[in-house]
């Protein structure tokens, strides 16, 4: 017989999370029927960040994801109105991908769905217990670089 492992435990433990906060998000997403994957809405919020149009090879890097993956995901957001694609006024080779109106509302949209299924996952902890959770994803989040601080 062996002895259990931990740090096993812990892994699969943090994939069940990952597997169930996937479920839960992806069904708040759809009642709310914002008409988009959590792929598309990962991508969504990833360009709200930027100042101004990104590349598609910057929001592939950003997403850490390869370039025809995020041509996919463009390509269904841009069908259903919430990006477009425009040129570079700097230089015609280069497409930017910017936000339409509909897609500044479908970020929104977005928010509220994300902070329902958030609420719904954390509602069995307490206050002091969340507080906790953080430092500790944080901690997980940065890796090494959280124990040089």
């Amino acid at each position: 017989m062996s002895a259990p492992d931990p740090d096993g435990l812990l892994a699969e433990q943090l994939l069940r999370l990952t597997r169930r906060v996937h479920r839960i998000q992806k069904r708040h997403l759809e009642r709310r029927d914002v008409g988009v994957t959590p792929a598309q809405s990962r991508l969504l919020r990833t360009l709200a960040h930027y100042g101004s149009p990104p590349r598609m090879a910057d929001l592939a890097e950003r997403l850490e994801v390869v370039p025809r993956a995020v041509t996919t995901l463009v390509d269904g957001l841009e069908a259903g109105g919430k990006v477009r694609r425009v040129p570079d006024p700097t230089n015609r080779r280069v497409t930017r991908i910017e936000l339409t109106d509909e897609g500044r509302a479908t970020l929104r949209e977005l928010r509220g769905a994300r902070r329902s299924a958030a609420e719904e996952i954390l509602a069995p902890l307490t206050d002091k217990e969340r507080q906790v959770l953080g430092v500790l994803l944080d901690t997980l989040i940065d890796g090494e670089a959280a124990k040089g601080c």
